[in-house]
C-alpha cells in the first residue's frame, strides 16, 4: 500500500477531530447561558469570531503548511485546540470565551478546516486526487455525526465540560500519532506521489514564489473581475444560511421549541449523512451540468427549506423534522464542487485554488455574521423565526447572483484550465 493512503487516514481523522471541536459550540451555548448567565448575542459572538478568523486565516495557514512542513504544523494546531479546550474548563468571564473560543481554537480549527486537504492531496497524489479531496471533505460532516449525540448526551447527564475531556483526551492521542507517522512528502518515504511514474518527474525547479504573496497577488486579480465578487456574494449567504446559522443555532432553536437537546443533536447529526451524499453527487454533476444552474437549484432550494423551517420546529412534527434534516443535508456542502469548478473555469487551476480561498473566507464571514446575528435577533425577538425568514430570503436572492455569472464558451474553458 502507498503511504499516501496512511498520510490520507491520518489527516481524515485530524480533519474529523477538529471539526466535532467546533460543532460543540451549538450544544454548549445554552449551558453556558444557564452558568455563567452570559446573554447569548455575547455568547455568539464569540463563534461569529471562530468562524470569521478560521475563513480568513486559509491563504495564510498555505503559507504556514509551505513553510514549517504539514508534520509540524498539524501538530502545532493540535496542540493549540488541546490547550484552548483545557483553558475552556477554568474560565468564568465572557472575555475569556472570545479569547480561547474565538481567536486560539479558531485558529487551530483554521489549520484542519481550511486548506490542509488540498495539500495533502496536491503532495501525495497524481491520481485519485479528487476522490481523495472528497474523502476530507466529508470528514467535516461526519465530525458532527459522529460527536454530536454523544456530546449533548453528556452535557444533558452531566455538564458541558464533560463533552471537552473527550477532546481533550483524542486531542492529546492524537498529537503522538501525527508526530510519528505524519509525514510531509513522499520524497520522505522515497517515494513519488501516487499515480505518478518516474518518467514523469521533471529535472526541471522553478522557484517558488512566497506563497503570502502570491496570495494577495491572487486577491488583487479576483477583486477587479466581476466573477469574483458574484461568487464570493453567494457564498457569504452560503455560510450565513449552513454553517453559521444551523451549524450554530439548530440545537438552541430546537430546544426553545421544545425538543430536547439529544434529539435535536441527533437530528443535526442525521443531516451529517446525506451532508457526504449530497456532496459527492453535487460533484458528480459538476462535472457534466452547468455549474451556474446548479448552485441556482442549491441556493433555492434552501431558501425554502430554511422559510419552512421555523413552522416545522413549532409543529414538533419528528417525521417533517426528518424530512427537514434530509432535504437540507442533501443540500448543505452540495455548494462547494460547482463553485471550486466556476473559480477554475474563470481563473485557471493554479490561480482557481487560490480564488477559492478567498471566496471561502467570504463565505466564513457570512458564518461569523449569522452566528452572531441568530443569537442578537433571539434576544430581541425570543425567538429564531425572523432569523430564519430572512436566511430563507437571501437564499432567493442568491439565486440572482449566481445566474448573473456570464457563462463561458467550453473552448475558453479548456484553454484558461490550460
Amino acid at each position: 500500500m502507498h503511504y499516501g493512503w496512511i498520510v490520507v487516514w491520518l489527516t481524515f481523522f485530524a480533519v474529523l477531530l477538529a471539526a466535532g471541536i467546533r460543532s460543540i459550540t451549538g450544544v454548549i451555548m445554552i449551558p453556558l447561558e444557564q452558568e455563567f448567565e452570559w446573554s447569548r448575542s455575547a455568547i455568539s459572538f464569540a463563534f461569529a469570531i471562530n468562524l470569521t478568523l478560521y475563513g480568513f486565516s486559509g491563504p495564510f495557514i498555505a503559507a504556514g503548511l509551505e513553510r514549517a512542513g504539514i508534520r509540524k504544523t498539524m501538530v502545532y494546531a493540535m496542540l493549540l485546540l488541546v490547550f484552548g479546550l483545557i483553558v475552556s474548563l477554568f474560565m468564568f468571564e465572557i472575555w475569556q470565551l472570545h479569547l480561547i473560543w474565538g481567536i486560539i481554537i479558531g485558529i487551530g480549527c483554521g489549520v484542519f478546516l481550511t486548506v490542509l486537504s488540498a495539500t495533502v492531496a496536491n503532495n501525495w497524489f497524481e491520481k485519485r486526487r479528487g476522490m481523495v479531496l472528497g474523502l476530507l471533505m466529508a470528514g467535516t460532516a461526519a465530525g458532527q455525526m459522529l460527536f454530536l449525540p454523544l456530546l449533548a448526551y453528556l452535557t444533558e447527564e452531566y455538564s458541558w465540560r464533560a463533552g471537552l475531556y473527550v477532546f481533550i483526551g483524542l486531542g492529546a492521542l492524537m498529537i503522538p500519532i501525527i508526530a510519528i507517522w505524519m509525514k510531509d512528502k513522499p520524497s520522505e518515504k522515497g517515494l513519488l506521489p501516487y499515480g505518478m511514474i518516474k518518467q514523469d518527474v521533471s529535472p526541471i525547479t522553478t522557484k517558488r514564489q512566497n506563497p503570502v504573496k502570491a496570495a494577495f497577488e491572487t486577491l488583487w486579480t479576483g477583486a477587479r473581475s466581476v466573477p469574483f465578487w458574484l461568487l464570493s456574494i453567494s457564498f457569504f449567504i452560503c455560510g450565513l444560511s449552513t454553517t453559521g446559522l444551523i451549524g450554530t443555532h439548530f440545537i438552541p432553536a430546537s430546544t426553545h421549541n421544545g425538543i430536547p437537546e439529544v434529539q435535536a443533536a441527533s437530528l443535526f447529526a442525521f443531516m451529517g449523512i446525506f451532508n457526504i451524499i449530497g456532496t459527492m453527487f453535487s460533484g458528480w454533476l459538476s462535472d457534466r451540468l452547468d455549474n451556474r444552474w446548479l448552485l441556482f437549484w442549491y441556493y433555492g432550494l434552501r431558501g425554502l427549506s430554511l422559510l419552512a423551517l421555523p413552522f416545522v420546529l413549532e409543529d414538533q412534527s419528528y417525521l417533517l423534522l426528518i424530512g427537514f434534516a434530509v432535504f437540507y443535508g442533501l443540500d448543505w456542502i452540495a455548494t462547494v464542487p460547482p463553485t471550486i469548478r466556476l473559480a477554475t473555469d474563470y481563473f485557471g487551476k493554479k490561480r482557481g485554488a487560490i480564488i477559492y480561498g478567498w471566496v471561502f473566507a467570504a463565505h466564513q464571514v457570512g458564518a461569523g455574521v449569522a452566528a452572531f446575528l441568530g443569537g442578537y435577533f433571539y434576544e430581541i425577538f425570543h425567538g429564531y423565526t425572523i432569523t430564519f425568514i430572512s436566511a430563507g430570503a437571501l437564499c432567493i436572492v442568491a439565486t440572482l447572483f449566481v445566474l448573473s455569472i456570464k457563462k463561458i464558451p467550453q473552448a475558453d474553458v479548456k484553454a484558461t484550465v490550460a
